[in-house]
């Protein structure tokens, strides 16, 4: 009997593991929502999106050799392409491998196209660049309400992508922050504007 029930005491910290990794993402995602403006339903499924999207590039030895680097953000169903790539048709291929996933409304591709891809060291410089862009957000203070963790920022090779669903005066006073921030290139709005509200 004692035989019996030793594999079941060993494997029931494992599932009591997993109970705690599936709580913990549930939570998290509740979390989210909290400051978020998307429904649990959208933000669940922009996750989702983006690791079937991030795994049919990934599955494709073209990006993963010669520094190619293709970058996947999504957010409300807009699928934001970015990075660098070495060729027009590799720029293609990662549009078609991607925007007829179900939930994918639009496609905005701005795939860079040059001979040499960045490598990991400018990829770095990239992700400081992106912390601080979102700090430089925080001295937005003047417009009650604002939220900076509402804003999705992303910077490859020093152009800064900002996405979100934001008032036309939140990404007014966003885009002015992250384009005085030293070593940005260029910003690139993939804003989704709210309906202002009645009397407003």
């Amino acid at each position: 009997m004692y035989k019996k029930l030793l594999p079941l005491l060993l494997v029931a910290p494992l599932l009591h593991g997993c109970l705690i990794a599936a709580v913990g993402a549930g939570a998290a995602v509740g979390a989210g929502v909290v400051h978020d403006r998307r429904d649990t339903r959208t933000l669940i499924d922009d996750r989702r999106i983006a690791f079937s999207a991030e795994d049919a590039i990934n599955r494709d030895r073209d990006f993963v050799a010669n520094d190619n680097y293709v970058k996947i953000v999504v957010y409300n169903g807009t699928l934001l392409l970015c990075g660098q790539v070495r060729s027009a048709d590799l720029k293609q291929r990662a549009q078609s491998k991607v925007e007829n996933f179900e939930g994918v409304n639009r496609v905005v591709n701005e795939i860079e196209i040059t001979d040499e891809p960045q490598g990991f060291w400018r990829r770095r410089q990239d992700n400081a660049m992106t912390a601080r862009v979102k700090t430089a957000l925080l001295d937005i203070t003047s417009m009650p309400g604002f939220d900076p963790t509402r804003v999705n920022v992303t910077t490859v090779h020093g152009v800064v992508f900002l996405m979100g669903l934001v008032s036309h005066e939140e990404a007014e006073a966003v885009v002015d922050v992250a384009r005085n921030i030293g070593g940005v290139d260029k910003v690139v709005k993939v804003f989704e504007y709210m309906e202002p509200t009645a009397g407003s």
